[in-house]
């Protein structure tokens, strides 16, 4: 019998409750969603990056049974929170590259390229991300919006399912939070 994010979303209601027998249950219903995921991030990331999606996943999914405290609200919920950590993940090791490089500077990429996921480029998560903690200070809501929307690849309508706001409050945030960003990014001295 094939299985429903309502399934998923229980599981996680009883995995918080403190049964571990229900996170045995959910690892193979989301194991492979994670992966996809997890190569969506890499496929944009430089050629040769040193983490293939399986030790991501595995990485990730420890980082997950860590979140004790998280309200899991729905499978689209635990995906969201998933490739926020799975970017964390990504931007640590970034860092910690550039930071053995003892600097240098790194190829610009707006969101604006970024979202179109262009094949040629490594994606500059960086810069991003830093653009994102940025916009997170001022608006947090589409902070939140860009994260679900570009590092988790929801769409509007299970973003604005996770947030708990209107399609198109996410659709109206979702340009002004690329327009911010956008600018954030020019402003740094970004290439565009």
């Amino acid at each position: 019998m094939p299985q429903t994010p309502g399934d998923v979303t229980q599981l996680l209601i009883q995995w918080r409750a403190g049964d571990r027998d229900s996170l045995d249950r959910l690892i193979p219903l989301v194991y492979d969603e994670l992966r996809l995921i997890a190569g969506r991030f890499l496929r944009h990331e430089r050629p040769g990056h040193t983490l293939q999606s399986t030790a991501l996943v595995h990485e990730a999914f420890l980082r997950l049974v860590d979140q004790t405290r998280t309200d899991w609200q729905s499978h689209a919920h635990f995906f969201g929170v998933a490739a926020n950590v799975i970017r964390n993940i990504l931007v640590d090791h970034a860092r910690a590259r550039q930071a053995a490089k003892r600097g240098g500077p790194m190829p610009a990429l707006s969101l604006d390229e970024a979202v179109a996921f262009p094949k040629d480029r490594d994606l500059e998560l960086i810069a991003v991300d830093d653009a994102l903690l940025s916009l997170s200070r001022f608006d947090p809501q589409q902070s939140r919006i860009v994260e679900l929307r570009f590092f988790a690849g929801l769409s509007i309508e299970e973003t604005a399912e996770v947030l708990r706001i209107s399609v198109s409050t996410v659709k109206r945030d979702w340009i002004l939070a690329k327009a911010w960003i956008y600018h954030t990014l020019s402003n740094t001295g970004s290439s565009l």
